[in-house]
């Protein structure tokens, strides 16, 4: 039984006792007569629906946000956050007494206001100057930074890889031709936002990151050079793309990615990028104005009379007057090439005698 059946059951049976209960006040009685039971059925099934209807939104939603946030956090800020959180109750706790003794109605509602004020206070104040208090301590409980690697000039250089490259599945098999040298190195956040992405109540989501968890036992199965899996980590930052960086410039390394975004951010800190993307793109094959390629065109183009078709390493061929080919393979002449943000893109127009 999945946990959202169980919280919608729980809660189904929780709201249709509520309902029962507000049936019964507002029949003004508890006894089953038919009075009472002409109130209570009805606000016991329509308590008992709506328990079914938002438990995911009591618990197993909530559930997964403490779980994301918490699984992001580092272990200073959970133990300060705590810690902030104890020292917050133990001061409302000690104004409970004088809050309590006020005239009505802030002697019933300061001593609860003073409590959340007071603990929201102790994890604020803990969590943001968590580095400061430890400093204050003498360091014991800091976490020392990781050391800087310093890479001998004899050894082969490790590469970082981001959540994007690992879904994407291409790096597996461009590990087993031999053009990475170095150690591929998967840091653990990078894989827990994978199996974040896997475990999403989203199906395309879902499907994309249980692909990527199998890629990434692909890679540790058939690669040619080591995968390991590092809990080194940056605390200074929370998000996952910076962490990235920041480690990559710790370590000297580049980092192997195919998110746009993240190729220009590492690239405006001097950290070098290997883009799948951008590798692709190079390894296609070069064709020159005024060569003859061969393509079945298997659409319409966007202009008039255009058709559409793609060589064998997903190139697009943009065949002019090409609209009666459809469905037909036909040599086309290369009139133009063009370099674009999406790939390479050709233009042509058919042979007198290419049609089949």
């Amino acid at each position: 039984m999945t946990a959202d059946r169980l919280a919608r059951i729980i809660l189904f049976i929780i709201f249709g006792i509520i309902g029962w209960y507000v049936g019964t006040v507002i029949a003004g009685s508890s006894d089953l007569t038919l009075a009472t039971l002409k109130w209570a059925v009805p606000a016991t099934l329509i308590g008992a629906v709506l328990g079914a209807l938002i438990a995911p939104y009591l618990t197993t939603k909530p559930a997964r946000w403490v779980r994301r946030v918490v699984r992001q956090l580092p272990a200073q800020q959970i133990v300060a956050g705590t810690l902030g959180l104890v020292i917050g109750l133990v001061i409302a706790a000690l104004l409970v007494l004088p809050l309590s003794r006020l005239p009505s109605p802030f002697g019933d509602v300061l001593p609860a206001i003073g409590a959340v004020v007071f603990g929201y206070l102790g994890i604020t104040v803990m969590v943001l100057r968590s580095d400061d208090i430890t400093d204050l301590a003498g360091g014991r409980w800091r976490k020392p930074p990781p050391p800087k690697a310093e890479v001998k000039s004899d050894e082969p250089t490790p590469v970082l890889l981001d959540s994007s490259v690992i879904i994407d599945g291409r790096i597996a098999d461009i590990s087993q031709t031999g053009f990475i040298m170095g150690p591929m190195l998967i840091p653990r956040f990078v894989l827990n936002e994978v199996q974040y992405i896997a475990d999403s109540a989203d199906t395309l989501r879902r499907n994309r990151g249980r692909r990527g968890l199998d890629m990434l036992s692909k890679l540790q199965r058939e690669s040619a050079v080591p995968v390991v899996i590092t809990d080194m980590d940056v605390k200074s930052v929370r998000q996952v793309d910076d962490k990235l960086v920041q480690l990559a410039k710790q370590l000297r390394c580049p980092v192997v990615t195919n998110d746009f975004n993240l190729n220009q951010v590492a690239q405006l800190q001097g950290v070098k990028v290997l883009n799948i993307n951008a590798l692709a793109n190079a390894v296609k094959v070069l064709v020159l104005p005024g060569e003859t390629i061969h393509v079945q065109v298997i659409d319409e183009g966007k202009e008039m009379g255009q058709g559409v078709g793609y060589l064998d390493d997903g190139t697009m061929v943009v065949v002019e007057n090409g609209l009666r080919y459809i469905g037909r393979e036909t040599d086309v002449q290369v009139t133009k090439v063009l370099q674009t943000n999406a790939g390479r893109m050709i233009f042509g127009q058919p042979t007198s005698d290419g049609g089949q």
